[in-house]
């Protein structure tokens, strides 16, 4: 991991404020969704991107009953019915 030397404090409400630098950088625009994990004591704040429940292909996904499905594997489960 690399520091980039910014500090925010957490409010009241549990809010920290990314710096804009830090969204243009990595392009996080208003509104965008943010994944949240936890690896021991670290917190790790990752851009949502919707991917494939099979095999985490982001690219073309078409949603089905809710869940996210890449057209290979789309493909995939018509040939095996």
């Amino acid at each position: 991991m690399k520091s980039t030397g910014i500090v925010r404090k957490v409010d009241e409400l549990g809010r920290v404020v990314l710096p804009i630098e830090l969204r243009r950088t990595l392009d996080i625009a208003e509104k965008d969704a943010l994944e949240i994990y936890v690896d021991g004591a670290t917190i790790i704040l990752r851009k949502y991107e919707p991917a494939c429940i099979f095999c985490d292909n982001a690219k073309d996904i078409k949603v089905y009953k809710g869940k996210n499905i890449c057209p290979e594997c789309l493909e995939a489960l018509k040939s095996e019915l």
